[in-house]
């Protein structure tokens, strides 16, 4: 066969970043999804009714199908084809956006937010699965996970710019209602450009019994960690469903042991850097989800900033992670992934620590921008090294498999760290109002709440800091060295 031309090559090369362009403008709709309807969720208490009790539910609602499909919608694309569950997922999730926006009722609203929360399960893993398989380990696959992983960290925080400036200027409707053009495009352009693939080795039968089993069980584990704050970590309910989730997950383990073809290989975790990096991710996760929801809640009620301005506060979070997500690609050329990730959490964790000094009269330049910058370069360090160490040494025809460990890792450790974190927060305020002794004064409940809000970031660097200690104990050198091997070539040849 003759070698191919320059212009033959050239469109290939073409056909790879546009195939990466759409499926990151896919995941940029989920996650800026996840936090686009925080600012508005008062407008949206206002026009439908919500109680103060149901109104977590249009947060909730989505991450509860999100967090509990993902690694059912992992392997089935895997299986069923990584563009087909891609697009089944864009429609969904589409379908949903625009039935988000046209919700009659309260109940409404949460039904098709938990139908995006499907849909999102279904994209996020095909998505990420479709990138590692179009580009091989590498430089290439370095460059790619990194614009992955920038809109993966700053989608969240672009998501509440977008969701100030939408609920001000127009109306709670448009955060969903701008998603709808957005899902059309991203549909019709992978139809066309994406292209199919699947596992090598497929199975001829369903494992039924594990897909339901796994899913049951990490849709009961996702609600127990959502509703503990309101039942009590220690009640009976909360207890009752974290041993049904258990229950679940260890008959799932018991069926995938015994299936002929199981719908998860449990071998998978014989992979030490797969394992050791979602284990990290789960306690990073766990961090950034309450550094993003304390912040938002210290300027909007304690600086007392509008949603837009709320949003536009958020901005320096979006560049920073963007600016590490950048210097994170060539750093790994010349130190290695292990080492830019434990550079980025432990820098992360200094930014953290400074946000334990927020004040109940202070301002954003002085209390909140000092901590956040360094907390958005570190997630931008982060998360391109995890990322390229929960996928690499992994067979392609379980890329769907991984991408879902990685996003189920993501979305537990992040519901599970703000469960926690919000409980403790909630705890000592009320401690501290408790014990005044008296009524409290508009500057008592401050103070009280601005308490809450210092604990919780010091759980949040806690966290991060135990993620640092994690990858050095579980994730070995040799476990990177392919990785960093590759990297070093490409620098030396460059």
């Amino acid at each position: 066969m003759p070698p191919a031309s320059p212009a033959g090559t050239a469109r290939v090369e073409t056909s790879r970043w546009l195939v990466l362009v759409l499926v990151c403008l896919a995941q940029f709709m989920v996650v800026l999804d996840a936090t686009i309807v925080n600012v508005a969720l008062p407008s949206i208490q206002k026009d439908l009714g919500f109680s103060q009790a149901s109104l977590q539910w249009v947060v909730n609602g989505y991450t509860l199908l999100f967090g509990g499909f993902l690694l059912l919608g992992g392997r089935a694309a895997d299986l069923l084809g990584r563009r087909r569950l891609f697009l089944a997922g864009v429609t969904i999730f589409t379908v949903a956006s625009l039935l988000d926006g046209l919700a009659p009722s309260g109940g409404a609203l949460i039904a098709a937010r938990a139908l995006q929360g499907l849909g999102a399960a279904l994209v996020s893993p095909a998505a990420l699965s479709i990138i590692t398989t179009t580009f091989e380990e590498g430089p290439d696959r370095t460059r790619a996970l990194g614009v992955w992983s920038a809109i993966a960290a700053g989608g969240g925080a672009f998501g509440l710019l977008l969701g100030g400036l939408l609920t001000d200027t127009l109306s709670w409707e448009w955060n969903f209602f701008v998603n709808v053009p957005v899902g059309v495009a991203a549909f019709l352009l992978a139809a066309r450009y994406v292209p199919e693939s699947y596992a090598e080795n497929r199975p001829d039968t369903v494992d039924v019994a594990g897909a339901v089993s796994v899913t049951g069980g990490l849709l009961v584990l996702v609600y127990a960690i959502v509703k503990a704050q309101d039942f009590g970590w220690g009640s009976a309910r909360t207890l009752g469903l974290f041993a049904a989730a258990i229950a679940l997950l260890a008959a799932f383990v018991a069926i995938e042991r015994r299936s002929k073809a199981p719908l998860i290989r449990l071998g998978i975790f014989r992979v030490r850097s797969l394992t050791g990096a979602n284990s990290v991710l789960l306690l990073v996760a766990s961090g950034m989800f309450a550094m993003f929801f304390f912040a938002s809640l210290y300027v909007q009620e304690l600086l007392h900033y509008s949603p837009l301005r709320a949003g536009v506060a958020f901005l320096p979070v979006t560049a920073g992670i963007m600016v590490g997500a950048g210097l994170s690609q060539q750093l790994i050329k010349r130190v290695g992934v292990r080492s830019v990730a434990i550079a980025g959490m432990s820098i992360a964790t200094v930014g953290m620590v400074l946000l334990t000094g927020v004040s109940a009269h202070g301002s954003y330049a002085a209390d909140l921008l000092p901590g956040l910058l360094p907390v958005a370069v570190g997630m931008g360090l982060t998360f391109v090294p995890i990322t390229l160490i929960a996928t690499t040494n992994v067979e392609a025809e379980d890329a769907g498999l991984a991408s879902g460990l990685f996003n189920t890792a993501q979305q537990v450790g992040g519901a599970l760290g703000l469960a926690i974190l919000s409980t403790l927060a909630a705890d000592k305020t009320e401690s501290v109002l408790g014990g005044l002794g008296h009524p409290p004064s508009p500057a008592d409940s401050a103070s009280a709440l601005t308490e809450g809000f210092q604990v919780a970031f010091t759980g949040g660097a806690a966290l991060l800091a135990a993620g640092v200690l994690l990858l050095v104990v579980l994730v070995r050198r040799r476990d990177v060295a392919h990785i960093n091997t590759q990297e070093q070539v490409a620098l030396a040849t460059a």
